[in-house]
């Protein structure tokens, strides 16, 4: 069975200290099995943040975004343990956002194959409409590639929001939480003449890039 495809659904939260071990129980415990269980949805794990934030992260791995509009998905009945402890019930902050894969352009047997990562750093991104051309074109043919060059980075994805926003997240798969502050990650963050000018060019959203590591998968 695959483990990724060319959706993704991505959870944010932040949760009040006094109810964070429920949270992580019911996460652990039931809803995670419960999502897992939707066809279509392909793998899933909850994640902590180590920089920036919000403080939790929960990733499933979708067939592709029409998953989430499935009778499977949308008839899931809510446990009561559910109804009292899900961050959309409970979270100060919550954002739930559902994407495609735009980079690579193809889901390769490579990604498809590929579990969830130790660690995850994710930009969540805008930019204007006149620059959005020359904008994604530089950053799935130079910036991410780039990145990819260095030890501990996995991979990068770009998707492209199909529900919430802002319009683009990049998510790169991570070996630990730590890549993106070696030596060699802030060498290629300045490699290419273009990097600062379609750098300046996006705006990221409150808490973006944020690093996350992994705390629980089935």
């Amino acid at each position: 069975m695959p483990k990724k495809g060319t959706g993704i659904l991505i959870m944010w939260a932040e949760i009040p200290a006094e109810l964070e071990d429920e949270l992580r129980h019911w996460y652990d415990e039931e809803h995670l099995a419960e999502v897992m269980a939707v066809p279509g949805v392909l793998n899933a794990a909850r994640y902590e943040a180590t920089s920036s934030g919000p403080k939790h992260l929960v990733v499933y791995e979708l067939e592709s975004p029409a998953v989430v509009e499935s009778e499977a998905w949308t008839s899931r009945p809510r446990t009561e343990w559910g109804k009292r402890i899900a961050p959309s019930v409970i979270g100060t902050v919550y954002i739930s956002n559902v994407y495609e894969m735009i980079h690579p352009a193809q889901l390769t047997d490579e990604i498809a194959n590929s579990d969830m990562a130790p660690a995850l750093q994710i930009g969540r991104m805008d930019v204007p409409a006149e620059n959005d051309a020359e904008w994604n074109e530089w950053y799935s043919g130079v910036y991410v590639p780039n990145y990819e060059k260095v030890p501990g980075c996995i991979r990068g994805r770009r998707v492209r929001a199909v529900r919430g926003s802002p319009a683009y997240a990049t998510v790169y798969e991570f070996d630990d939480e730590n890549v993106s502050q070696t030596e060699e990650w802030l060498r290629q963050r300045e490699i290419h003449p273009d990097n600062q000018r379609m750098r300046d060019i996006m705006t990221h959203a409150p808490g973006s890039p944020g690093i996350w590591k992994k705390a629980f998968q089935l």
